[in-house]
């Protein structure tokens, strides 16, 4: 078979093996894709069905086979991300590497081999196969807090979190070592209980994760009982929630110095629609009259002949991104100044 032919035969959602192993405890290397847009002002990523999972975590990430048919990884990503899920990309960078124990390939006679990843974060804007329904296990695009809930201060503090704070505090009060006790406080205070960093998503999944309050932490037979789903959100296949907390938090932390945000926006939008993206990325609101008096000493965007209409309303002049500004400054990015609703 043909290294294209691998390719196409890879069944989506699967982390397909890059070469046959030779002996037990081989490793294979695939490439996984979180891929994330904003519409309508919700954050939103791409899922696909990843067969052979404990029930009720079926839904993973587009992931495929690490080959050789392309010169860089990147446009290996980009060429079977499209065939799979008829979306093109558009910014793309290298996340991390991930290799949990428990990451095994699905499959007969597949115990052996251990799945390394390596993960891409893609920005885009929300494109709609032909045929996409709404089904739990086909390609579709999803809101990510169904992930994560606790992660979405836009409407206050997350009901979420009222239920995960006893359990984390049971956590920690089941340690007989007042040393481990100690950090174990610590560690929730600094991700939960104190001041709220959005960026720490992958430090809070991974408490979670330690404290197994989460399927992914009773390895790949975990399951979930899906009135928890509220809660400590829906599990994904594999380590593929870990692979989505990484990119959110890489994300949230990288729109307050690069201008990423404009890879999700059309052409034309309004400063409330920017805003609204922002606040989606980052989960908290953001302060209206400093948001806007941010963007403009930026130079971040400038105004079109066009306004909206349709709508509700006194219209609203239409801006684009302003191209320029990544020549005119080291790091033209949107610094978050909350909203008194979302401390």
């Amino acid at each position: 078979m043909t290294t294209a032919e691998t390719i196409r035969a890879a069944t989506p959602g699967v982390e397909a093996r890059a070469a046959a192993p030779s002996s037990a405890g081989a490793s294979s290397v695939g490439l996984v894709a979180v891929i994330l847009a904003a519409t309508d002002g919700e954050p939103r990523a791409l899922t696909v069905p990843v067969p052979g999972q404990a029930k009720g975590r079926e839904t993973g990430l587009p992931s495929g086979p690490l080959v050789s048919e392309h010169p860089t990884l990147e446009r290996g990503l980009r060429a079977w991300v499209e065939r799979q899920t008829q979306q093109r990309l558009g910014y793309v960078e290298q996340l991390y590497t991930f290799g949990d124990r428990d990451r095994k390939a699905a499959g007969p006679g597949s115990d052996a081999v251990h799945l390394l990843s390596v993960a891409y974060l893609a920005l885009t804007r929300e494109a709609r196969s032909a045929g996409e329904t709404t089904s739990d296990l086909a390609p579709t695009w999803r809101n990510w807090y169904r992930f994560l809930p606790w992660e979405d201060f836009r409407e206050g503090r997350p009901a979420a979190l009222t239920e995960i704070e006893p359990r984390l505090a049971a956590w920690i009060a089941q340690s007989s070592d007042a040393k481990l006790r100690r950090q174990r406080e610590d560690r929730v205070g600094l991700n939960f209980a104190g001041t709220w960093n959005e960026e720490r998503v992958l430090e809070r999944y991974e408490l979670l994760f330690e404290a197994g309050l989460i399927p992914e932490a009773r390895g790949q037979g975990g399951t979930a009982d899906p009135a928890d789903h509220a809660v400590t959100g829906q599990p994904m296949a594999l380590d593929h929630r870990r692979v989505l907390a990484t990119a959110i938090g890489r994300l949230r932390g990288k729109i307050k110095y690069r201008p990423v945000v404009f890879e999700l926006m059309p052409p034309a939008f309004t400063l409330l629609q920017l805003q609204r993206t922002v606040e989606a990325l980052s989960g908290i609101r953001l302060h209206k009259q400093n948001f806007r008096r941010l963007v403009a000493q930026q130079g971040l965007v400038e105004e079109t002949d066009g306004i909206t209409s349709g709508a509700t309303g006194r219209p609203a002049k239409l801006v684009r991104f302003r191209r320029e500004v990544l020549l005119e400054r080291p790091a033209p990015g949107v610094r978050l100044t909350r909203s008194r609703r979302s401390v």
